[in-house]
């Protein structure tokens, strides 16, 4: 029998309070995410290969911008509480397993009620492009992995750094942009709370 994981709400307390006390989530005076839209821009996508990706975000144009930094928030808690899952291609739940894109669509499913499907390349096709210099905690990373383009997604958590599910070592982990392996690869970042 496994030995018994912590229950998601203890490490996402630790985390909270850990993002908190390093800066990396925003409250009080810092200026919040922009205002999550309620449609996106052509609605489905259709993407090479006739793979479709679409996004349908709950809720109205008119929320809050606390509501979409609420929600950034919870995406980079919900990831932090994925670390150490088990990698598998093609995998869309913790249990069974799961690959970068799966990650990325469970995570922002689960957290922030927002349908991503497809591949790290269908992904990239949505949401608005950032500026390194401007990616906020929840944006999507993305990067070329295999000499192909947008072939890896990550989750921007701050302090430039993202987590992501690789294949290589098999785990769910966190890297940085700015040194290693990915910071060599990195593409752009898109950002889905706007």
């Amino acid at each position: 029998m496994p030995a018994p994981r912590h229950s998601l709400a203890a490490l996402l307390a630790s985390s909270t309070l850990v993002l908190s006390a390093c800066g990396v989530l925003s409250y009080g005076s810092q200026s919040p995410a922009p205002v999550v839209s309620s449609k996106v821009p052509g609605g489905t996508q259709s993407a090479g290969g006739g793979d479709t990706a679409k996004e349908s975000i709950s809720g109205s144009a008119a929320n809050p911008a606390s509501d979409s930094n609420g929600k950034a928030n919870d995406v980079v808690l919900f990831a932090l509480g994925l670390i150490e899952t088990g990698y598998r291609f093609g995998g869309k739940n913790p249990e069974a397993g799961l690959d970068c894109s799966g990650m990325v669509s469970y995570v922002y499913q689960k957290s922030a009620d927002m349908q991503l499907a497809g591949s790290a390349a269908d992904l990239a096709r949505l949401g608005k492009a950032v500026a390194t210099t401007q990616l906020r905690p929840g944006d999507l990373v993305f990067f070329n992995t295999r000499n192909k383009a947008y072939s890896h997604v990550g989750i921007y958590i701050g302090d430039d750094r993202f987590v992501h599910a690789p294949s290589s070592r098999g785990k769910v982990r966190t890297e940085s942009l700015k040194n290693g392996w990915f910071a060599a690869r990195f593409e752009e970042g898109r950002t889905y709370f706007d």
